[in-house]
């Protein structure tokens, strides 16, 4: 809101929708789903507004961006049914997935790095002769796993050969061979299949590892973005409780 309300005022539901550029209709369905506290009524029955609903609009549209609508809903329908332990856990839960995040981020760039470096001292594994691509024996050999590992990531949907015409054997190719390095790498810093698939198919969307390595810039701000949005919605949650403490509600 762009003013101070004073002590007793009652705002209606155009009021309170107005200053945050929301309808009317959003400031009915938000209290129907138990991010406002219920309104007061009119003698007619309109619906009437105080500081203490300008308050937990202001915490929920602060959570949204650090933790989702869904789980921004949860957090304030949890403070307004009076539990707070139970909020404070959804904060928590938001907080752990962050963590882990940045922990995959920061593997990724380990990975990518190590990558980079094999690939400057060893280009990797020789193509077959007669063939553009490696079989799965040289490509385990190269890597020291197993053949049914490949076929594991495969399944996966980590590595993507295609079959030899003649012979029905796998072929990697150039692409398959640096996406089977980079799950090599992350598989040894102890990520799971369902982990690394989803950035194998990161690494095919940006056309490589140079091009990923923007992308990972951009991962970085996100990750920055989202906890300083944490911190602005923490803030405004607590003083939301601390006005529904003072008012007894």
């Amino acid at each position: 809101m762009g003013r101070n309300l004073q002590n007793g005022e009652r705002l209606r539901p155009v009021d309170l929708a107005r200053g945050h550029g929301l309808s009317t209709q959003a400031i009915r369905n938000y209290e129907e789903a138990g991010i406002l506290p219920a309104a007061g009524r009119t003698p007619h029955g309109y619906r009437t507004y105080t500081s203490l609903h300008v308050g937990a609009l202001r915490a929920f549209l602060a959570l949204v961006p650090g933790h989702s609508h869904q789980t921004a809903t949860s957090i304030m329908r949890a403070a307004n049914e009076d539990a707070v332990d139970a909020a404070f856990r959804l904060i928590d839960e938001s907080h752990a997935q962050l963590l882990d995040d940045r922990r995959i981020l920061e593997a990724v760039e380990i990975a990518l790095r190590d990558l980079q470096s094999a690939e400057a001292s060893d280009p990797g594994p020789t193509a077959i002769s007669g063939t553009n691509g490696t079989f799965i024996g040289p490509l385990a050999g190269k890597l020291g796993i197993r053949p049914a590992t490949l076929r594991k990531w495969e399944r996966a949907g980590i590595v993507r050969p295609r079959r030899d015409p003649q012979t029905g054997y796998r072929v990697y190719d150039e692409a398959d061979v640096r996406d089977a390095r980079l799950a090599h790498q992350l598989r040894r810093g102890g990520y799971l299949l369902e982990q690394i698939a989803p950035l194998i198919a990161q690494v095919r969307k940006a056309g490589g590892l140079e091009p990923l390595e923007a992308a990972l810039h951009d991962w970085h701000g996100r990750l920055s973005a989202r906890g300083r949005t944490m911190l602005t919605g923490a803030a405004e949650l607590e003083a939301y409780l601390r006005e529904r403490e003072s008012t007894g509600v």
